[in-house]
């Protein structure tokens, strides 16, 4: 394990024995993204991605997003970017699962395409065989996520996510569905980082307003999965990831 990667991995902890002590819900999600994080870590140093050190870079750098947003929701629940008001400010009446869910949307919808053009340099996006290097490592984190599906399931039930006997027959559609999801969300995420470079390389004010269209699509979704009902079905029928238009607006 890398020094950054332990030191994010410490910060974590500490979070996560805040919010345990708390009874906060936040720590599903936080639970889950700490044993992923190690699961991440472990494929690194297995050899799976092409640039080990550039994966490395930005696991850190996008799990700093939601580090910040947490931190910043425990100083003040009205400080952190709307995706993340909407997916903190779930209640604890809500299962486990789904506040890994919704911490998941708020995440990937909105964090990624940002750290994604963050550890992408404009000289790498004008490189064909370099980005294509980068899509194909986005994409392998997909084969680490898929594998920890039915053990992160198994978790949350430790956690007091009770099954009834309806989750117990959809159980594995549910995890075929999570995996998925997964898929079609890193898609229409790697479109969104195109459209925020494009954004990027027209200026800080154009940037800002593709930032604030981000926001505000991908907090719309968190708050459409907070309505009742089965998060992950809702899912598999809208789908997970929001879409940017192409063309900037005027």
């Amino acid at each position: 394990m890398t020094a950054p990667v332990e030191e994010l991995v410490g910060r974590m902890e500490e979070l996560l024995s805040a919010l345990e002590a708390a009874g906060d819900p936040g720590r599903f999600f936080l639970g889950t993204y700490l044993r992923t994080t190690r699961a991440v870590d472990a494929a690194i140093d297995g050899g799976l991605f092409e640039d080990p050190e550039w994966v490395t870079a930005w696991d850190v750098d996008f799990a700093g997003l939601y580090l910040d947003a947490l931190e910043a929701h425990r100083r003040d629940p009205a400080a952190p970017p709307a995706p993340w008001r909407e997916a903190f400010g779930t209640g604890p009446a809500t299962r486990p699962e789904g506040h890994v869910l919704l911490g998941m949307n708020a995440h990937i919808n909105f964090d990624l395409p940002q750290s994604l053009v963050r550890v992408i340099g404009p000289a790498d996006l004008a490189d064909a065989a370099v980005l294509e290097r980068r899509r194909r490592d986005h994409e392998r984190i997909d084969a680490v996520l898929a594998g920890r599906v039915a053990e992160e399931d198994v978790a949350l039930q430790a956690a007091g996510s009770r099954r009834t006997p309806v989750d117990r027959l959809l159980a594995g559609a549910n995890r075929t569905a999570a995996k998925v999801l997964l898929r079609e969300s890193r898609r229409k995420v790697w479109a969104n980082t195109m459209v925020l470079h494009e954004a990027r390389l027209a200026g800080p004010e154009a940037y800002a307003r593709r930032v604030a269209q981000l926001e505000a699509v991908s907090a719309a979704r968190v708050h459409d999965l907070r309505r009742p009902g089965p998060v992950l079905l809702r899912l598999a029928v809208r789908g997970f990831g929001v879409e940017l238009p192409a063309a900037q607006e005027r």
